[in-house]
């Protein structure tokens, strides 16, 4: 099992310039290579499916990453306009002309059906102000951890890193991040052994039903509180807001006030993805068994309540649970969308009516058993997780069935 493990950086003013180098041949190759490949699948588009044309043309040829890297790199560093390039690893500028082909790939599976999800736009050029800067460096850099526990790149210097934790084996690659925050961040792909992460066999199971009130309840009655990290930090936002708004566009004085608000939003992406951490550990370590319902997230933030559907931030916590539970031996389902976990009575099953979101308690008329509409939801989210998860289970062979 691959994992990433992320890890802050703290390069000093030269090793910040060097990297920004880096950065800059990066997108340069990026966009070379974009521009030769655009206009070549744009035509091609405009003659239709090589099986039923809607157009007149020769079919043009793709360019390949060799002849791309080629080209782009090593030719080009030759020349005048181009020398620069040789500022960056010849790695790192290879790696980015294998990651625009990956994203072409994804966009193009995305319309035909073979990737799942939203559809991926194509890839788009890159810009010098763009905020977030990455690079990615593997094997073939020669990149080391140094024996006093700094990250040697290539081109730009021993940098210190703040280790919070050792790596379980010796990383793939490593990727230079540079965020909208200036902040620098160091993240291993490294491979790990999928049975050392398996814990012991826990006894019960939860249901979970998400909400803005309260972040969850769980269907053993308890609940998790809402931090609301946006909300609180919203005074400090507008005050943040009022002073770029008062700076002239292009100044330096502008790009600080804009460093101060991605800042503050970075605390609060920070201090949200932590809390959603230690509580998806806290279940998966207690359960043997999580269920969640299917949220409409993206409908839901197009309604008025669309600032708490992002603060609370439920497609981030649902997918820890995900591949938290795969890594420790937990089962995990998702509830369909159209389950009426609100309307059922957990206690008899019947089914009520439809009920606004003003209505937090009720009474099933069937058994006269009294509901928390929240709790009375998780509980059917466990009821209905249980049948999927017995649903999808393999069958298991009678006494008379004979070994193959």
């Amino acid at each position: 099992m691959q994992l990433r493990y992320q890890f802050r950086v703290c390069p000093t003013p030269g090793q910040r310039i060097r990297a920004a180098r880096v950065f800059g041949c990066r997108r340069v190759v990026w966009n070379d290579a974009l521009a030769r490949i655009k206009p070549v699948k744009a035509s091609n588009k405009l003659l239709g499916n090589p099986k039923n044309r809607i157009a007149q043309g020769p079919y043009r040829l793709v360019p390949k990453n060799p002849d791309l890297a080629k080209t782009l790199i090593t030719d080009a560093k030759k020349t005048p306009g181009r020398v620069f390039l040789s500022h960056a690893p010849v790695g790192v500028l290879q790696q980015t002309l294998r990651d625009l082909d990956a994203a072409w790939k994804a966009h193009e599976d995305s319309k035909t059906g073979k990737r799942k999800g939203p559809k991926v736009a194509p890839p788009k050029y890159k810009s010098r102000k763009d905020n977030r800067q990455s690079a990615r460096f593997t094997r073939s850099d020669r990149w080391l951890i140094t024996e006093n526990g700094k990250l040697r790149l290539p081109k730009i210097g021993d940098l210190t890193v703040k280790w919070t934790r050792d790596l379980p084996s010796a990383p793939s690659s490593v990727t230079l991040i540079k965020d909208r925050s200036g902040r620098y961040w160091a993240s291993f792909v490294v491979e790990t052994d999928p049975a050392a992460d398996i814990l012991p066999p826990a006894d019960g199971d939860q249901g979970i039903d998400l909400g803005l009130t309260r972040f969850a309840v769980l269907a053993d009655g308890s609940h998790i509180a809402s931090p609301k990290y946006l909300r609180r930090a919203e005074k400090k936002l507008k005050k943040r807001q009022r002073e770029l708004s008062r700076k002239k566009k292009g100044s330096s004085n502008r790009d600080k006030a804009r460093t101060k608000i991605a800042r503050a939003h970075a605390a609060v992406a920070d201090a949200r993805r932590n809390f959603h951490h230690q509580w998806s550990h806290k279940l998966t370590s207690e359960n043997q068994a999580v269920f969640t319902e299917t949220l409409n997230v993206r409908g839901l933030a197009r309604t008025r309540l669309a600032k708490g559907v992002h603060d609370a931030g439920w497609t981030q916590f649902v997918t820890m649970l995900e591949y938290k539970t795969a890594r420790r031996g937990r089962s995990f389902a998702k509830v369909d969308r159209h389950f009426p976990s609100s309307l059922i009575c957990s206690a008899c099953g019947f089914r009520d009516g439809p009920k606004p979101l003003h209505v937090r308690e009720w009474t099933c008329p069937n058994c006269d058993t009294p509901h928390d509409r929240d709790w009375n939801a998780g509980k059917n989210v466990r009821l209905e997780g249980r049948r999927i998860l017995a649903a999808t289970a393999p069958p298991t062979p009678g006494p008379g069935a004979r070994r193959r």
